[in-house]
C-alpha cells in the first residue's frame, strides 16, 4: 500500500510518497477494472515516489504569488507545471499514466468537478489540457492547463499508474491541493481585462478608498481589501459553502457574482454581514469602526459562517470588493451620490412636506441617500448583445429582493445610460438610482397633497470611483447617463419607458420664473456655519417670497432624525453648532428644506440643501526609520470638536502586511476639546 509521507520541500512543493520494496511487506493494493479478472503482475509497477506542484514558480507565472498560502495557486486556461518521481524511469511508449483532480465531496466527470488528464501510451481528451513537457532519470515535468470556464475552488490531486490489472492511485494529500481561480489576464476568460494597469488597480491592489460624504463635500474612507492576506481565500470559498452554491455555478462568473450579491448580506440566507441603521450597535462592531476586509471575512470563518455584525452599504461595497478580487474577477467601489431608493419603482421619489415645509417622515416612504455605495465588475456578458459587456454593476446592500433573495445585478453600465432595462439584472432598480425625480408635495390637514415642486437634477448628480493608480477620485458620471435634458437623455428616458418604465404623466406645477437656491459653506464637526438663500426673480414684475427654512438631522440614508431649527427667513440665517450638535446621531448630516410661497400668485417652491460636517482630521505620525524586526512609534491624534470631555475612545490601527489582520484597539481617556482652529 502506498502511504503519504508528508515532507514537502518549501522551495520545491514537492511532496514524497512511499512504499517498501521488501518482499516481506505487503504488495501495492490495485483498483480492479471492472469486470476484469486481476493476476498478478509480470512486470514490477510503476510507483510514484513523489509530486513537485512547483509553487513559487507556478505562482509567479500565474499572478498569484502575492497570496499568503501554501499551496499552489493558478488561474484558469494558463498552463502549470508539476514535476513527477516515480521509482523508475517514465516510458512513454510504454507507460500508462492518468493525473486525477477532483473538487466537492461527489465529483463526477459529466459536472466538471472529476478531471482526467492522460500522459503516456494512452491519450485521450478531456476538460484540461495536459502534456510532458520533458524526462529527466526517474523524473517526469507535466504541464497542465484548466480550461477557461472550469469551477474555481481548491482542487485535490492524484497520481494513478495503470496497469494491466487495476489501477495504482497515491494517496489524497492536502500538500497538493491547488486552488484555480479566474483569470483576467487570458482573453479566453470571461472576466478578461486588456489594460494591464486596470489589472493591477482592480484585481491586484489590496488597498484602497471608498467614497462617502456628498457630492459637494467628498470625504475619501481608506479600505484594506486585503483580498491576499492569508486565510482570506479560504474565507472567500466558505462563503460559497456557506451558502451552498452549487459548485457548477463556480465557473460561470455572471452566477458567481450574482450569488456572491446575495451572499454578502444576512437578510435571507445568513450571509457575511448583518445590516443595521439604527444606531445601536451594542452587540456588535459599529459600521464606521471597520477600517477593512479581512477581519470581517476571517471572523466569519472563524465562527463558523456565522454573520458578523453591522454593516452598511460602503461596508458591503468593501467587502464584496476582496471577495471577488480575491477569485480574480476584475472589481472596484462605486459612490453614487444623491441616490434614489425609490420604494414604489415608478422612477419618481417621493417628498411630502406639511403645510410648514416640514418633512411628513410617516407617509415619505421614498429617500434620496447622500451617498450608496455598489461594486462594478468587469467581464463579458455572452448572455446579452456584445455591446453590453464590460462594467456591471452588483449591489450586495440589501434594500429590494430580487428572484427572491436581497440582491442586485449584474446589470450592465451600458444598458442603464442607454435605458436598455429588459435585460438581466435588476437594471429597472439601477436605473432609478441615478434617474429618479425628485418630486415635492404639499400636503394638507386633511391628508390632500399637491405637487409643488420638481427636480429632475438631484439623483445621480455625481458618480464616482477610485481613479487608477492614484488616491483621487474619477468622475465617471457619464458612464451611467447622459448631460441632463439632452436628445440623448430624452431618448434613454423613453426606451426606459417602452421597457415598463412608467411615463412622467404626472402634473408638474406651472414655471414661476423665479427660482430658489440655498447656499452653506463646508464645515467641521462644532462649527458655526451661515446659510445663504439666493432668489432669482426672472419676471419683470415684482415678487415677495414668504420663506421658511427647517433644519433636521439627517441619516446618510436620507431619513430625517430630529428637526432643531424653524425659522422664517428672507436672506441669510446664521447656525450655531450649539443648535445642531445635541442631535446629532451616527453617519448624520445637516438637511435644509426651503417652502417658500410668492404673495402676489400664492404659487409654492421649494428647494433642499444637506450639508455634511467633516469628522476632525486624523493625524498619523511615524517617528524613526521603521526595521524589519525592530519596534517604533506611531503618534495618531486629532482635536476634539465636541464641548465635553470625550471618554473611553477607541482607536482601531490597522497596517497590511506589517499588522497581519489584527487590528489594535485602544482605549483612550480624558480627551479635551481642543481651543485652537
Amino acid at each position: 500500500m502506498l502511504h503519504a509521507a508528508k515532507h514537502p520541500t518549501p522551495q520545491s512543493g514537492r511532496v514524497k510518497f512511499s512504499s517498501s520494496n521488501s518482499e516481506e511487506a505487503n504488495p501495492p493494493e490495485y483498483e480492479a477494472f471492472k469486470g476484469v479478472i486481476p493476476r498478478a503482475p509480470t512486470t514490477r509497477a510503476l510507483s510514484v515516489l513523489s509530486v513537485d506542484m512547483l509553487v513559487a514558480d507556478n505562482m509567479d507565472a500565474h499572478n498569484t504569488s502575492s497570496y499568503k498560502n501554501t499551496n499552489l495557486i493558478v488561474r484558469r486556461n494558463k498552463e502549470f507545471i508539476i514535476v513527477i518521481r516515480f521509482d523508475q524511469p517514465f516510458n512513454n511508449q510504454q507507460d500508462n499514466v492518468q493525473l486525477e483532480f477532483m473538487i466537492g465531496n461527489s465529483p463526477t466527470e459529466n459536472k466538471g468537478t472529476y478531471i482526467t488528464v492522460y500522459i503516456g501510451k494512452e491519450r485521450r481528451g478531456g476538460r484540461w489540457k495536459g502534456r510532458v513537457i520533458g524526462t529527466q532519470n526517474n523524473d517526469v515535468t507535466v504541464g497542465i492547463t484548466p480550461d477557461a470556464s472550469c469551477i474555481i475552488g481548491r482542487f485535490n490531486t492524484f497520481v494513478t499508474v495503470m496497469t494491466d490489472v487495476g489501477k495504482q492511485r497515491t494517496p489524497r494529500n492536502p500538500d497538493t491541493d491547488f486552488y484555480v481561480l479566474f483569470n483576467p489576464w487570458d482573453p479566453a476568460d470571461v472576466v478578461y481585462m486588456p489594460r494591464d494597469n486596470e489589472r493591477q488597480e482592480y484585481v491586484m491592489n489590496d488597498v484602497g478608498i471608498i467614497y462617502n460624504g456628498e457630492f459637494n463635500n467628498i470625504a475619501p474612507r481608506s479600505w484594506n481589501y486585503g483580498q491576499f492576506e492569508e486565510g482570506i481565500l479560504d474565507a472567500c470559498l466558505l462563503v460559497l459553502d456557506a451558502g451552498k452554491v452549487p459548485l457548477l455555478y463556480r465557473g460561470n462568473a455572471i452566477e458567481l457574482v450574482r450569488q456572491g450579491s446575495a451572499l454578502m448580506n444576512s437578510q435571507d440566507d445568513d450571509g457575511v454581514l448583518v445590516g443595521n441603521w439604527s444606531g445601536d450597535y451594542s452587540i456588535g462592531t459599529s459600521p464606521t469602526a471597520w477600517t477593512g476586509s479581512p477581519e470581517i471575512l476571517l471572523k466569519y470563518a472563524k465562527d463558523g459562517g456565522l454573520p458578523v455584525c453591522f454593516a452598511q452599504c460602503w461596508v458591503y461595497a468593501g467587502v464584496l470588493n476582496t471577495f471577488l478580487r480575491c477569485l480574480g474577477i476584475p472589481t472596484r467601489v462605486i459612490t453614487n451620490y444623491s441616490s434614489a431608493h425609490d420604494n414604489t419603482g415608478n422612477l419618481k421619489t417621493d417628498i411630502i412636506l406639511e403645510e410648514d415645509g416640514t418633512v411628513n417622515r410617516s407617509r415619505t416612504r421614498d429617500s434620496v441617500w447622500n451617498y450608496h455605495s455598489w461594486n462594478e465588475v468587469y467581464m463579458r456578458r455572452p448572455d446579452l448583445p456584445e455591446k453590453y459587456s464590460g462594467w456591471q454593476v452588483v449591489d450586495s446592500t440589501p434594500q429590494e429582493t430580487s428572484d427572491g433573495l436581497y440582491r442586485c445585478g449584474p446589470t450592465s453600465v451600458i444598458a442603464i445610460k442607454e435605458g436598455e432595462l429588459s435585460y438581466p439584472f435588476d437594471a429597472r432598480f439601477v436605473f432609478a438610482e441615478v434617474n429618479s425625480d425628485v418630486v415635492y408635495y404639499q400636503s394638507d390637514k386633511y391628508g390632500n397633497s399637491n405637487i409643488i415642486s420638481v427636480d429632475t437634477t438631484n439623483v445621480g448628480k455625481l458618480i464616482v470611483t477610485k481613479r487608477v493608480n492614484s488616491n483621487d477620485y474619477e468622475d465617471i458620471t457619464s458612464t451611467y447617463k447622459y448631460p441632463e435634458g439632452s436628445d440623448q437623455d430624452k431618448q434613454a428616458m423613453q426606451m426606459a419607458e417602452r421597457r415598463g418604465v412608467p411615463a412622467r404623466d404626472y402634473t408638474k406645477p406651472a414655471e414661476t420664473g423665479v427660482a430658489i437656491e440655498l447656499q452653506a459653506d463646508t464645515i467641521r464637526i462644532g462649527e458655526n456655519f451661515k446659510l445663504t438663500l439666493n432668489i432669482k426673480n426672472q419676471t419683470s414684475q415684482k415678487c415677495t417670497l414668504n420663506a421658511t427654512i427647517t433644519g433636521c438631522v439627517v441619516y446618510y440614508t436620507g431619513v430625517t432624525s430630529s428637526i432643531f431649527k424653524l425659522d422664517t427667513t428672507k436672506v441669510m440665517i446664521d447656525v450655531a453648532a450649539s443648535e445642531y450638535m445635541p442631535y446629532r446621531v451616527e453617519q448624520s448630516n445637516l438637511l435644509f428644506v426651503v417652502y417658500g410661497r410668492i404673495q402676489e400668485t400664492g404659487t409654492a417652491l421649494t428647494t433642499t440643501r444637506v450639508v455634511a460636517p467633516r469628522p476632525p482630521d486624523l493625524t498619523i505620525k511615524v517617528t524613526g526609520a521603521p526595521r524589519v524586526g525592530k519596534d517604533f512609534m506611531v503618534t495618531v491624534s486629532f482635536r476634539n470638536p465636541f464641548n465635553f470631555i470625550l471618554n473611553n475612545v477607541q482607536l482601531r490601527l490597522e497596517s497590511p502586511g506589517l499588522i497581519l489582520t489584527r487590528l489594535k484597539t485602544y482605549a483612550l481617556q480624558d480627551i479635551y476639546r481642543s481651543t485652537e482652529r
